[in-house]
């Protein structure tokens, strides 16, 4: 696997380098910097969404077919790996990386017509219906029923998802449904695109350990889904969740944000007393666990790289993809530990106030990263759950890549 850029690859980025630099806005990366939940919240997402669709930037994993940069897949790795660099938020990712393609791949003409573009614009913020009461990691269990009209023109939704990310600003879901009880389990389920402005849905809120709403538990009551918002045949959405969490574990690369988040505390340790004097940045223990933390990270963007030559191939991820998810999920734990200590008694501060940013942001007591530390490790608790509990995608590694 060669790992050098081309001077064409090297001159892109310095045309991304650049754009960044420019164009991504001061209060925005400083959102980014104090939002301690894993997804950005939208004032924050949307606004750099925009300036990336101005660009004509956003959709650079999407087919230029469709709406997107046409790229390849080095190109969106650099464009990835130099947007975390700079301290740009994450994009919008359950519609842009999530439901996006899913749509572009095996919806309709009239359902790529009528959604991507509305997705671009921001017009549709999406959420994700997936996990339920009873079913989270057993997916395949899911009872939110779907019952077919008589005239076969729409579905009648009943049942309740959780632990929905942003179901409170989404005006879309979409979801994995029991439209046949009568087959194996994974046979049964079906792909539907769900209007979330209407009586039949409401939203209750999930407060995290540090107190942000984040999630959210969906009740669907006799909610109404025309037969054309079905993506696919029925029966045919198991196999489009597998698609779409195979993007959503390794459609990524998590080392660069990994890197800069790294790269910020030690940073900040230079200025951080070690309680004899010195300062922490020094200290030899302190030293030893981040640079066992920088080579975790080394390692899992080697892996990255090699899924990335895979793709380059047209092939498809596959299951290492899964080797990728449990490894960026403890190194992101890792990272947010390493912030917690950095701070000592300062980074223990848990204010249950929000925003951290903006004109109405709480007083920080020491540093707005010690302000920020103890809520984004708890919140990242939630990595080596969601897409997957670490013990699924260990599950999927020994069986799928290492055979066992």
């Amino acid at each position: 696997m060669d790992i050098d850029l081309s001077p064409e690859e090297l001159a892109f980025r310095d045309e991304v380098r650049a754009f960044l630099a420019e164009k991504l806005p001061e209060e925005v990366k400083h959102g980014a910097a104090m939002s301690p939940t894993v997804f950005v919240e939208p004032d924050i997402g949307q606004r750099w969404n925009a300036v990336l669709n101005e660009k004509g930037w956003l959709a650079y994993q999407w087919p230029k077919e469709v709406g997107g940069t046409g790229w390849t897949p080095t190109q969106r790795y650099i464009f990835e790996k130099e947007c975390a660099l700079a301290g740009a938020p994450n994009l919008t990712v359950l519609g842009l990386k999530l439901v996006a393609p899913v749509i572009y791949t095996f919806g309709t003409p009239e359902q790529k017509a009528k959604y991507l573009p509305r997705i671009l614009s921001g017009e549709d913020y999406w959420c994700q219906g997936f996990s339920e009461p009873g079913s989270g990691s057993d997916l395949a269990s899911l009872q939110c029923r779907a019952t077919l009209s008589e005239d076969g023109t729409h579905y009648k939704l009943n049942g309740s998802k959780i632990w929905t990310t942003h179901a409170h600003w989404a005006n879309k879901m979409f979801a994995l449904v029991r439209t046949d009880a009568s087959v194996k389990k994974q046979a049964g389920i079906s792909f539907l695109l769900v209007d979330m402005n209407q009586p039949g849905v409401s939203v209750r809120p999930l407060l995290t350990l540090a107190g942000d709403h984040e999630v959210n538990q969906v009740f669907l009551e006799d909610a109404i889904v025309p037969v054309e918002d079905r993506i696919a045949e029925e029966g045919d959405g198991w196999k489009l969740a597998k698609f779409l969490l195979e993007n959503e574990r390794g459609g990524s690369c998590h080392s660069p944000k990994l890197e800069y988040d790294l790269d910020q505390i030690e940073q900040a340790a230079a200025d951080e007393p070690d309680g004899r004097g010195g300062k922490l940045a020094d200290d030899v223990d302190w030293k030893r666990r981040v640079a066992k933390v920088r080579l975790g990270i080394q390692s899992l963007e080697m892996i990255e790289l090699k899924i990335l030559s895979e793709v380059a191939k047209g092939r498809a991820p596959g299951p290492q993809t899964s080797l990728c998810k449990l490894l960026a999920s403890n190194l992101r734990q890792d990272v947010d530990l390493l912030a917690v200590d950095l701070y000592g008694t300062a980074g223990l501060q848990l204010d249950f106030a929000r925003p951290f940013y903006g004109d109405n942001a709480p007083e920080a007591i020491h540093s707005r990263g010690a302000q920020v530390a103890s809520a984004r490790y708890l919140n990242s608790r939630a990595w080596t759950i969601f897409g997957g509990t670490n013990e699924v995608q260990a599950g999927i590694i020994a069986r799928t890549v290492l055979g066992l």
